[in-house]
């Protein structure tokens, strides 16, 4: 009988255990082939028998198509890769579940970088994402041009302008590689949103805003220390400049660093972008996790989004995306990208801002801003123009 008993208890305990057996089914994007997504999963699951992680690598080309119809149609992940600008459509949607509780109450929360968690907070006020992963732009100079000039790196816009102005010799070298074209609106900011430039109704038609701008237009038109391709450079051609002499100064981030040492070795260096009458911007990309409100394993989901943001397990996730580590420890070691590069991006990170979480934003960053700022580099409208121009988009 008392086999026949302990078998039972057995039996039970397999049942009990079964039935707290939990799957997590987690989305993500990496593009490099060298991924350690098996071998984080495997530790995970080492460490958390009851759990199993099922990660499906989902191609960035078609990620949030594939993710706004999952949750639509009923068949969304447990928690997946996120990015601010899916954010509000997100809630909207409802398809959020909020985590400010599980956050306050994760030890991980101390380890966390200054500043990451309020960057992602959504518009409603509440928390939904965890940062995995991080850029800041920062500024790129020639510290060969600089050194040869006798000039050091630049902390304010005066000293911008003095040192672009020191170091344009056209047409063979420029002061400041400038990125007109699509995608440049966050060089843009660092100079116009630090002066109280702002993306809403008044924000960029107001005196200071215009002013701003107006001297960011000026560097091309009058000082001439940005190259006569500026309205139409692109990501290529601001670093294939940048690497070839061309310009002494761009802004970019750390994703670039590697690229750059690799060309250039110790003649390239970053600071953060210069304060602008005493106040600095710059923008911050993000990465974050997110778990779903339908999920039916919350619990578990959170244990393995929190343990991927997590010290060496950051660490190693990040290596795979040549991104910034969240975390201070991880950073303090980080071996991915030279220090120079690392300090300028976690000493950025203090003042480092998200544009409003709009469809106005979107299409100011995919089409109004580049189309406005080629017209005002080329004298087809003034400051102002552009300015109550874009401001127009935030009225609506």
């Amino acid at each position: 009988m008392k086999t026949f008993g302990a078998t039972c208890a057995l039996m039970a305990g397999l049942a009990l255990g079964a039935a707290k057996a939990e799957t997590v089914r987690f989305w993500y994007h990496f593009d490099n082939p060298e991924n350690p997504m098996s071998d984080l999963v495997k530790k995970f699951e080492t460490a958390n028998p009851g759990i199993t992680i099922k990660a499906e690598n989902v191609p960035w080309n078609s990620y949030y198509d594939n993710l706004y119809t999952s949750l639509v149609g009923g068949d969304a992940p447990d928690a997946a890769m996120v990015k601010l600008f899916a954010q509000p459509r997100l809630i909207e949607m409802g398809a959020l579940e909020p985590i400010a509780p599980r956050i306050d109450a994760w030890a991980g929360k101390a380890d966390l970088l200054d500043n990451l968690i309020a960057l992602n907070r959504g518009s409603d006020g509440k928390q939904y994402y965890l940062p995995i992963q991080y850029v800041v732009l920062y500024l790129y100079y020639r510290d060969d041009l600089l050194k040869a000039a006798n000039l050091s790196p630049p902390k304010t816009c005066e000293d911008f302008r003095t040192v672009a102005k020191a170091l344009t010799k056209a047409p063979e070298t420029y002061g400041f590689g400038f990125r007109g074209g699509k995608g440049g609106w966050d060089q843009w900011g660092a100079f116009v949103l630090s002066q109280g430039g702002k993306l809403e109704a008044g924000g960029l038609s107001n005196p200071q805003a215009i002013a701003a701008n107006q001297w960011l237009i000026d560097l091309f038109q009058k000082d001439k220390v940005i190259p006569p391709s500026a309205p139409n450079d692109g990501f290529q051609e601001i670093i294939a400049a940048f690497k070839a002499g061309k310009t002494a100064m761009t802004i970019h981030h750390i994703g670039s660093s590697n690229d750059l040492v690799k060309a250039l070795g110790d003649k390239v260096s970053a600071v953060p972008v210069p304060a602008c009458n005493g106040k600095s911007w710059t923008s911050y990309g993000d990465e974050s996790l997110a778990i779903f409100a339908s999920s039916k394993a919350k619990d578990a989901a959170w244990k393995w989004i929190s343990f991927l943001a997590e010290g060496e397990n950051n660490v190693a996730f990040n290596k795979a995306t040549g991104q910034m580590t969240v975390t201070k420890s991880g950073s303090k070691d980080w071996k991915l990208h030279e220090r120079r590069f690392v300090d300028a991006t976690v000493n950025s990170l203090p003042f480092a801002a998200v544009l409003p979480q709009n469809t106005a934003t979107s299409e100011f960053v995919n089409t109004a801003w580049q189309t406005a700022m080629q017209q005002a580099l080329t004298g087809q409208i003034t400051s102002e123009q552009m300015m109550k121009q874009l401001e127009a988009l935030f009225k609506q």
